[in-house]
Parts: structure tokens; sequence; C-alpha cells
């Protein structure tokens, strides 16, 4: 019995480094790709920081463009779970709420902190859009996809009854407002606190969005 036991403890073994492995280099493709920028970050770059060999990089990504969507998704949910932003449970519980005022800066808070983990990749990424096609791909990806969230947020609020404006303004507002660029100008650059900044943006929606 002990060799097919030595065998599956070294297989769990094997798949754990993996992971860790994996968990690793996203989070030096992370780094390098805020700080040095998309394009000219390289697989070899990310390899020396993670600590792994390129060889490494490339059987668990394939390519630099699959590294970058990989650790975009892995900072918008904040794990490696295959679920979407809009579905896990910390924002079905906001749908869940019937009021709308309760509703909205409860949003903010997880927005607030999705823009912690997002935001500074998600503004290397825009800059590196012009000249690197995956990069602009993944731009694409990202608007389409936040649009047709901030949509369903939309909608959610107008069956309530008590929004203030039209579905189509609420949703394009929440998309706006939700890119990263608020978030990165007062908690980044004039140093609010996530706290401050999520109860100044539930505030707004709140002022705007929400009937009296």
């Amino acid at each position: 019995m002990s060799g097919p036991v030595k065998r599956q403890y070294d297989s769990s073994r094997r798949q754990e480094q993996a992971r860790e492995n994996r968990r690793r280099v996203m989070r030096a493709a992370h780094t390098l790709f805020v700080t040095k920028g998309y394009g000219r970050t390289t697989i070899a770059d990310i390899a020396a920081e993670a600590g792994v060999a390129p060889e490494t990089v490339y059987s668990a990504f394939k390519n630099k463009a699959g590294l970058l969507h990989r650790t975009w998704d892995l900072a918008v949910g904040g794990d490696e779970q295959d679920i979407p932003m809009i579905e896990r449970p910390e924002l079905r519980a906001g749908f869940a709420e019937p009021d709308l005022r309760k509703r909205f800066t409860a949003f903010a808070v997880v927005n607030t902190a999705a823009m912690r983990r997002t935001a500074r990749l998600h503004i290397a990424v825009r800059a590196a859009a012009a000249s690197e096609a995956a990069a602009a791909a993944l731009v694409a990806d990202i608007d389409r996809e936040r649009l047709a969230a901030m949509a369903e947020h939309a909608r959610a609020a107008a069956a309530t009854g008590r929004l203030a404006v039209s579905e189509g303004e609420c949703r394009d507002v929440l998309w706006t407002t939700t890119d990263g660029t608020l978030w990165h100008q007062l908690a980044e650059r004039r140093e609010w606190s996530d706290e401050r900044y999520a109860a100044w943006l539930g505030r707004l929606w709140v002022s705007a969005f929400v009937l009296p």
C-alpha cells in the first residue's frame, strides 16, 4: 500500500507547487506590468521576479498575452476561482438589498476594494494599448464586460421603482465611474483612504440615482 500512497502524495505536492508557481508568476507580472509597462516587460523579467525558470511561465501561460489575461482575472476576483465578478457573493448580496440607497452604498464599498486590486494594472494596460495588440484586446474585453455588468446593475435599480434617471444613464455613469480613474486620482494621488473614497462614491451614486 505504501507505493500508491507515496505516488498520490508526490502528485499532490507537485500540483500544489505548480499552483504556487502560477500565483508567484501572476503576482510578479502584475508588479512589472504596472512599474515597467506591459510592452517593456519580458517573460524573462517575470520569471526572474517570480524566482522560476522562463520555461515554467511558458508552460503555465503559453505566452505573455495569456499571462496578461490571467493576471487581470486574478486582480479582478482577488482569487483564482473562475467566477465572474457580477456573480460573486458580495455583489449578489447587494442585488438582494431592497433599499436602493443601501444597495449603491454597498456597491461602492465592493467597487473600491476591486479598484485597489485592479486600477493600477488597468491604467498600465490602457497605456500599452496603442502599441500592443494584446493590451488593446484586453482593454476592449474589460470595457465590454464592465458595460454589461453595469447594465445589470442599472436594470436591477430600475426594477425597484426608485431610480431617478433613465436605466441607460445609470448604466453609463456607473461604467464611467468604475474604470479606476477616479480611485487612482483620489486614493493614489490625493491620498484618500479607501474608506473615505467608498463613502464619497456611495454618496455620489445615491445623490445621482436615487429618488428622494
